[in-house]
């Protein structure tokens, strides 16, 4: 489906009820809208994990503006403001009020852009295997530990010039992102977009941080980490959760995972999202 959202139309999928019988009256579920990595990749990733939280909540899969089935947009528009505050044309677009939004890697770039933007707007945030700024000292350290020197350096190569290092990173790198084989078929269900991950990767990302932006983030928010994560790491992940307001602040480090959280760490990971639900519907 998809749905005009602001100067752009994006794909979207559903799963699981708003409204469930419950006895005389018809009972509210959370909505939670997961914001998949990239940009340029596609909501698939998280089949079939969301399948797993439609018991609790109504599950929305979302393809960003230039990503997925998605309308391309333009490169003028590939920004992390454009596409932030394409998550509030498209809730409003929807009549959605006070969604939890679960971003994962650039995802949660997204997400924390905007709850920073839009403060009175989710009701949770959920932010996954991201980071409030680039630090690739710290990812470079990462790599070199999990692939040794030739990763190292194709990692270092590619966020010099994406553009013309993409597919050996993806060959490389890619691989190290996560502790557990990926399902079958995966990747080549995926609708990909890698120019718009470059126009990113060499562009904005170099730059942005949005640590003094996370003051304004009113919601609960729940940081979950991979210590083995070569992108977003631990680091990231404590300094992410050391800018936002600390009494809404929960963190959750997985020993075994790496970028792959929702993966690596499925059991425990479902786990703590499904008690941060439980928590929202009992507030």
């Amino acid at each position: 489906m998809r749905v005009q959202a602001g100067d752009t139309r994006l794909f979207f999928d559903v799963e699981g009820s708003k409204l469930v019988p419950d006895g005389p009256a018809m009972r509210e579920r959370p909505t939670v809208l997961l914001l998949h990595g990239g940009p340029g990749f596609d909501h698939t990733e998280f089949r079939p994990f969301g399948s797993a939280l439609a018991d609790v909540a109504q599950v929305i899969y979302l393809d960003h503006r230039g990503s997925g089935r998605s309308d391309r947009s333009g490169p003028e528009r590939w920004n992390l403001d454009t596409w932030a505050d394409d998550v509030r044309a498209f809730c409003d677009a929807l009549d959605i009020e006070r969604p939890v939004v679960l971003g994962s890697s650039f995802g949660g770039m997204v997400a924390q852009a905007y709850a920073a933007r839009h403060p009175d707007h989710p009701a949770k945030l959920i932010l996954v295997s991201t980071t409030a700024r680039l630090r690739l000292d710290r990812m470079l350290v990462m790599f070199e530990r999990l692939g040794g020197a030739r990763a190292a350096g194709v990692a270092r190569r590619f966020f010099a010039d994406p553009r013309a290092t993409f597919p050996e990173y993806i060959d490389v790198c890619f691989p190290l992102y996560r502790q557990s084989p990926p399902e079958q078929g995966a990747v080549e269900r995926a609708v990909l977009h890698l120019d718009v991950g470059g126009y990113f990767v060499a562009g904005e990302m170099q730059t942005f941080d949005l640590r003094a932006d996370l003051a304004r983030v009113r919601c609960p928010t729940l940081v979950l980490s991979g210590d083995l994560d070569p992108f977003a790491t631990t680091e990231d992940a404590r300094e992410l959760a050391a800018a936002l307001p600390p009494e809404l602040v929960q963190i959750r480090r997985f020993p075994s995972a790496g970028h792959a959280v929702l993966d690596d760490a499925r059991a425990e990971a479902l786990a703590a999202i499904r008690a941060f639900l439980g928590a929202a519907r009992a507030a």
